[in-house]
């Protein structure tokens, strides 16, 4: 498939195709970003280029983009178990963060619970501790869920890495608003859950959809918490502000030849094979079945 060819730039050079190397330069770049209004020039050389190989044996560098609640992180984190490489969820990030006693964590609850996108400053900042903790453990390739947000985030991250594919996962707002409505936690082993029991008629032209709920095991029933920022308003606003500022980042890499836009169709049942067909996986999965 023609989308998941790498766009390697004209000054790219394979020996440096390490990804370690890349990630370091990352740190570096966000460094000099956050100290200077300019913009910084890339460094020399560090444009990468790496051949087409079989998922297993290649460092798949994928973003996936989409609205709040359409399942980034469910089919990212699928993904990365079928390849065996890390899955980077920005809104994790977040939460961790948020979760810890540093003077970030208030600033941050104050953002998150109003609905708004937390700042490119701070979000690349948790970005690079989180590419350096994974250089310390070894780790090669990623997807990244939730990032970039803006055509400033997008900007940064292009001189820095090289991005094969972004999987642009779209689902209807009036299904996204009840499945953000129905996102449970569980406060003990912190696994996400969701209650909402989806069947919409299709009308006006759309084609009607059904997504059964996720439930949590017995165990878990009891523990159920809602997060704070998902109530109706919440989830409207920051609905709202992702439309605003998506659309320039999906036609950035659009005009890349980089941007494969996804219709969910259902649940996961009927997308996840979908998913893996679009990105040629689909007999990458049979094989390792057989396999284990």
């Amino acid at each position: 498939m023609a989308a998941l060819i790498r766009y390697s730039k004209s000054s790219a050079v394979s020996s440096l195709s390490s990804f370690s190397l890349v990630r370091r330069c990352f740190s570096s770049a966000v460094a000099s970003e956050l100290s200077s209004p300019t913009t910084t020039p890339l460094p020399s050389g560090l444009n990468c280029h790496l051949p087409r190989k079989d998922p297993k044996d290649r460092n798949v560098q994928w973003v996936f983009l989409g609205c709040p609640g359409v399942g980034k992180g469910t089919y990212a984190s699928r993904l990365c178990n079928l390849l065996g490489i890390p899955h980077i969820a920005t809104g994790d990030l977040v939460r961790e963060e948020l979760a810890s006693s540093s003077p970030l964590s208030r600033q941050l609850s104050d953002i998150v619970n109003q609905g708004k996108l937390v700042s490119d400053e701070i979000i690349i900042n948790l970005l690079s501790k989180r590419l350096e903790a994974g250089e310390a453990k070894g780790e090669s390739g990623f997807i990244l869920d939730g990032f970039p947000r803006t055509i400033n985030q997008a900007e940064i991250l292009e001189k820095v890495i090289d991005i094969d594919l972004v999987v642009n996962l779209k689902l209807r707002e009036d299904v996204l608003l009840e499945k953000c409505l129905g996102r449970r936690i569980c406060g003990q082993c912190g696994k996400n859950f969701n209650l909402a029991s989806i069947n919409v008629r299709g009308e006006n032209g759309q084609p009607g959809m059904s997504m059964a709920p996720l439930l949590p095991p017995t165990h878990c029933m009891s523990k159920l918490i809602t997060r704070a920022d998902d109530t109706e308003a919440v989830v409207k606003e920051r609905l709202r502000v992702y439309n605003e500022k998506s659309q320039p980042v999906e036609e950035f890499y659009r005009s890349r030849g980089k941007l494969l836009e996804f219709d969910l169709p259902g649940g996961i049942p009927e997308s996840w094979p979908k998913l893996l067909q679009v990105l040629n996986l689909d007999d990458f999965e049979e094989k390792l079945s057989a396999a284990a």
